[in-house]
């Protein structure tokens, strides 16, 4: 199929929340200053897309293939291969990689931090080199990524993506001994006896840092992702800070666009972003422009944070691009998932879209919200519902 649209996705990575007590029963999409993205609802259609099915792990390599079309039961392979996509790192076919993130335990076990306090890039660099000095063999190999956000690779016929690892983000304030990884069949006990062996000389090496132990998690081996670019005849460009976007991009056929000062956090720098994909689409028929901040914030449970960065992607990002590409562009906004401040944990609620293009007529929904989407026209999108909307004929 030949997509005849020029398309931009926002995706804002977990915009998606529940009505807080705090903002009188709002939630904060509906509470912050959006006009940007309230402009596509008003001029468009709304609906909603649910991309994390029950049978899937609740995490963002799941999302953003849910809302890129992917089929999540053939292509689903794990953060770890998609992020050694976006680093350049060839996997063999017995390599299994590892997501594998800084963490901070405190004295008496307890997760404390994810994101290792938001380790900073030279910190994090540093830790790996270490890792990597104490413990990398040909079975074992780390690989440095962007702040805490590191890769794990094993290397062996031995080795295989047959365990079950928790997710970080989901287990502030647990034991951290009680989320260890475990296998689910027999033919996974030997990659569980290497990942706990790296987990306790990782707490040894890294003893008196702020992030000071390793997690490793959402392993897999290198898959056959479908190409975008070959499915609807398209060109086809990636902005992200994070390396499971890009990967997944590079994966899907897409030219994988850098951006100076993208960090993944609320100090990203969001009109560079915005500038990179007002370029991109003038060569490019479909740009996936996504920011990481709004969930890191989320996943802390920060209230002021979390609007502030609502409001900084709709005004410094959606707006800019809109004001610059003007209405011969088709835009889509949404989230990849739910992050409710309630939690900090991903949910598997449908997020709201909103869609302005010429081939779209207005509906009846004015605003950009969880609790005004549903009432669109678009309905309850699910699978690849959205991405032949946007680009099949």
């Amino acid at each position: 199929m030949k997509s005849k649209r020029k398309v931009i996705i926002f995706l804002g990575d977990g915009m998606a929340d529940e009505p807080i007590a705090a903002l009188n029963g709002k939630t904060p999409l509906q509470a912050a200053n959006t006009p940007a993205m309230d402009s596509i609802a008003a001029a468009g259609q709304s609906g909603t897309l649910l991309t994390l099915p029950e049978g899937f792990p609740t995490s963002s390599d799941v999302a953003n293939m849910s809302v890129l079309g992917c089929d999540l039961a053939s292509e689903l392979c794990g953060r770890g291969p998609l992020e050694a996509a976006s680093q350049g790192i060839d996997l063999g076919p017995h390599d299994v990689c590892f997501r594998m993130n800084l963490v901070t335990v405190d004295d008496n076990g307890i997760m404390r931090d994810y994101s290792g306090g938001h380790v900073s890039q030279e910190e994090a660099a540093a830790a790996i080199d270490l890792l990597n000095s104490e413990l990398s063999s040909d079975q074992i190999r780390f690989h440095c990524g962007v702040s805490y956000r590191n890769l794990l690779v094993l290397s062996g016929q031995m080795f295989n993506d047959k365990i079950h690892c928790d997710k970080p983000d989901d287990n502030h304030g647990n034991p951290f001994a009680a989320h260890l990884p475990y296998a689910t069949d027999p033919s996974g006990e030997a990659t569980v006896e290497a990942l706990l062996n790296i987990i306790n000389r990782a707490g040894e090496i890294l003893a008196g840092r702020t992030a000071n132990r390793v997690w490793p998690w959402s392993g897999g081996r290198a898959g056959a992702i479908h190409s975008i670019t070959n499915r609807f005849g398209i060109s086809a460009a990636v902005i992200s800070a994070v390396d499971v976007i890009s990967g997944l991009g590079r994966c899907m056929g897409m030219d994988v666009i850098s951006v100076p000062g993208a960090t993944g956090y609320i100090d990203t720098n969001y009109e560079g972003k915005a500038d990179a994909a007002i370029e991109a689409i003038k060569t490019h028929d479909f740009v996936y422009l996504h920011v990481e901040a709004v969930d890191e914030v989320s996943h802390a449970q920060d209230l002021k944070l979390k609007l502030q960065a609502i409001e900084d992607f709709d005004s410094r990002l959606v707006a800019r691009v809109m004001a610059a590409c003007g209405n011969e562009v088709t835009y889509a906004v949404l989230p990849d998932h739910p992050v409710p401040l309630s939690t900090g944990r991903h949910t598997r609620t449908p997020v709201p879209v909103a869609i302005c293009g010429p081939d779209f007529a207005p509906d009846n929904v004015a605003l950009y919200s969880e609790i005004d989407a549903p009432a669109g026209s678009l309905g309850a999108m699910r699978g690849a519902d959205l991405m032949n909307l946007l680009l099949g004929n």
